[in-house]
């Protein structure tokens, strides 16, 4: 990974034609995962106990050769890139990548995966692209753009906004990841209905209103919300950390978070509740 940390010129052209690229390369990377979804091979174990695919490493090799070709150029932080180094460099802006998020999912037969790519500067989330491979949705955000849906139907691409709800009712909730202290802030909160997804589609759903709110009591990497979090701020949420300040994306501080809350940012909605 390179270390030089350039830093950010980019105005909202710059950016918005980013985006465009950003999409491109998410779609291709989908397309070769989608070959090794019907026959998946050897499914690895890495050192932190998560899986790893032949679909998690060629989304990859897509993804580094892709933003590699771009301009200007940045350094990229993938989960299957060499994290050796993560956090030790003068980062300002850099590219955030997992190349295939829910990967449990994946293995289990579900169409749940995502591929995610976010640009990162000064520790927030100005670019954000979330591809679905199994179902070809595309979600997308750059900073002031706004965050847009785009389904296989052929249409235009849609925006996406959160719930102008005065209190939450519904909760998206993790299909692999639900623990004690997320069930007792729900019950705080008195959700009436929770519902399930597999990766990153838990931050869209609260995104483009399908639900109200988001908790997750569990450690978390950089790579697995910030393209949801470029969106989800873009629709008009909000995406805390369990101390409620905005959750920071900057390396410096290590890439791994102890939990996060995305909501609808006219909610008063704070950890402790």
């Amino acid at each position: 990974m390179d270390s030089t940390g350039a830093k950010s010129s980019l105005d909202s052209s710059a950016l918005e034609g980013l985006g465009s690229e950003v999409c491109r390369i998410a779609i291709e990377a989908g397309k070769a995962i989608l070959p090794i979804a019907s026959e998946l091979g050897e499914v690895e174990t890495k050192k932190d106990g998560s899986p790893l695919t032949r679909a998690d490493l060629a989304s990859h090799n897509v993804i580094q050769a892709g933003l590699e070709s771009l301009e200007p150029k940045f350094p990229i932080l993938s989960e299957e890139g060499d994290l050796e180094h993560a956090g030790q460099g003068e980062w300002d802006i850099f590219w955030c990548v997992d190349p295939l998020d829910g990967t449990k999912e994946f293995v289990k037969g579900l169409d749940e995966y995502t591929v995610n790519i976010a640009l990162v500067e000064s520790g927030a989330a100005i670019l954000g692209v979330i591809y679905v491979p199994a179902k070809d949705v595309l979600y997308y955000a750059v900073r002031g753009g706004g965050a847009f849906r785009r389904t296989p139907s052929g249409a235009s691409p849609e925006r996406i906004r959160a719930n102008m709800c005065r209190k939450p009712r519904k909760a998206v909730v993790s299909r692999s990841h639900l623990s004690q202290q997320t069930r007792e802030f729900l019950d705080r909160l008195d959700i009436a209905e929770t519902v399930q997804y597999g990766s990153s589609l838990k931050i869209c759903a609260v995104a483009e209103g399908k639900a109200d709110v988001y908790p997750r009591h569990g450690p978390t990497c950089l790579w697995d919300t910030a393209a949801g979090a470029a969106i989800a701020v873009e629709a008009g949420c909000r995406v805390i950390d369990l101390n409620g300040e905005d959750l920071s994306y900057s390396p410096k501080t290590g890439i791994k978070r102890p939990g996060f809350i995305v909501y609808p940012s006219q909610l008063d909605i704070s950890p402790g509740m």
